[in-house]
């Protein structure tokens, strides 16, 4: 199992400062929280972070923010953790707001080898402004970049010794579409299981997509995160 990591620390050694790290979850949903909490020990600064939010006060992205290792934040839902706000009033952090299906879209674009792509969302808006805008059978659309990461993080539920991956519910969210537009993907699972073991219909994530997998170490529940 060479794509095997028995640590966080050891998974994350490719991780460098100044880097761009996308990282799935839908607010803690879905999250990779052993490696967002190993990544808050390394020696790293200046991230940007490429996720459609920065956690909660206090909990998986939100901890990386209070240690003040973000530079620039690209997402969709900012306002689920109020130390977002005070830090881009501090001008301590940039932020860049996408609409979530404009976010989507642009990670898949990232992954599939194209530069970028127009749609209608935020004409008109403070969201286009400075963005190239094009005339398309008589309606307006806004240029959007494709996005794509040095390195993403992500949560999977089980992963076979190959690397492929399948999702719980909504815990699928941002992840299958990270894993494709990164150049390292680092998965933490709850489950490793032998080769065959997942139908291949269930497989979200094929493993040529999957560098580094571990073991997750914490949880989310619904009193909150727990460590197994």
């Amino acid at each position: 199992m060479m794509k095997y990591f028995e640590s966080a620390e050891q998974a994350l050694s490719c991780v460098e400062s100044g880097q761009t790290i996308m990282v799935g979850g839908f607010g803690l949903v879905g999250g990779p929280l052993t490696l967002i909490d190993e990544l808050v020990e390394y020696d790293v600064n200046d991230l940007t972070i490429i996720s459609n939010n920065l956690g909660e006060k206090g909990e998986g992205l939100g901890k990386l923010l209070e240690y003040n290792k973000i530079k620039k934040a690209i997402g969709s839902y900012f306002t689920g953790n109020k130390d977002v706000g005070e830090a881009l009033l501090q001008g301590k952090i940039e932020v860049q707001l996408l609409p979530q299906g404009t976010l989507a879209e642009a990670i898949r674009a990232g992954g599939a080898g194209i530069g970028g792509f127009y749609t209608k969302t935020s004409v008109g808006t403070a969201l286009a402004e400075g963005k190239e805008t094009k005339v398309i059978d008589g309606e307006e659309y806004v240029f959007e970049k494709a996005l794509k990461a040095d390195v993403a993080i992500i949560r999977a539920h089980k992963a076979d010794k190959l690397g492929n991956l399948i999702y719980y519910k909504t815990a699928r969210n941002f992840n299958p579409l990270m894993a494709t537009a990164a150049k390292v993907v680092i998965a933490e699972v709850d489950e490793i299981v032998e080769v065959g073991d997942l139908g291949s219909d269930e497989i979200v994530t094929p493993h040529l997509f999957v560098d580094r997998i571990i073991i997750a170490e914490k949880i989310l529940t619904r009193e909150g995160v727990k460590v197994r």
